[in-house]
């Protein structure tokens, strides 16, 4: 795999890369760290990838294990709580000034997937955001057909629950 190549199959993933991290990470900027460290790692590791089956799913796999390291660190938890006061404030602001707009409705959905399991959270994210299929799942997350779906429905069970008790 030369430089051409590999910049096409990043420039294909590197969205997804980050969705995900994203949505483990919550800080924008640890998901865009994690996403540059994973494609200096891929890089490095060329050889290796270029005969994986699936490099998408290789480079999920990377990342989402990435990330929940990074999770388990105290750099990480201080810009989590970090982030998580300042989500707070901007909601009492946007709580203050307009009760029913988008945005407010968009952050309150936001902050009921945050509350999911990484699991349930991660399982979400990889099939109703991303699209991917159920045998992708399997593969990324390395759990069999059934925990995946029975994971995925209890993600969306609760979090229509947690909707609707904000609407009552």
């Amino acid at each position: 795999m030369d430089q051409k190549d590999f910049k096409i199959i990043i420039k294909d993933i590197e969205v997804r890369l980050y969705r995900v991290a994203r949505r483990i990470l919550i800080s924008h900027e640890e998901a865009q760290d994690s996403v540059q460290e994973i494609v200096i790692k891929i890089w490095e590791r060329k050889e290796i990838i270029a005969q994986a089956k699936n490099i998408e799913a290789y480079a999920i796999t990377m990342i989402k294990n990435h990330c929940l390291d990074r999770l388990k660190s105290k750099q990480a938890n201080f810009v989590r709580l970090e982030d998580q006061f300042a989500d707070q404030e901007d909601s009492l602001e946007e709580t203050l000034t307009a009760q029913n707009t988008v945005e407010e409705r968009i952050l309150r959905v936001e902050q009921v997937i945050n509350r999911l399991t990484e699991k349930q959270r991660t399982i979400w994210q990889l099939r109703d955001v991303e699209g991917y299929s159920f045998e992708e799942i399997e593969a990324i997350m390395d759990m069999n057909a059934t925990a995946v779906r029975v994971t995925l429905s209890r993600a969306r069970k609760e979090i229509r629950n947690q909707i609707a008790k904000q609407y009552e």
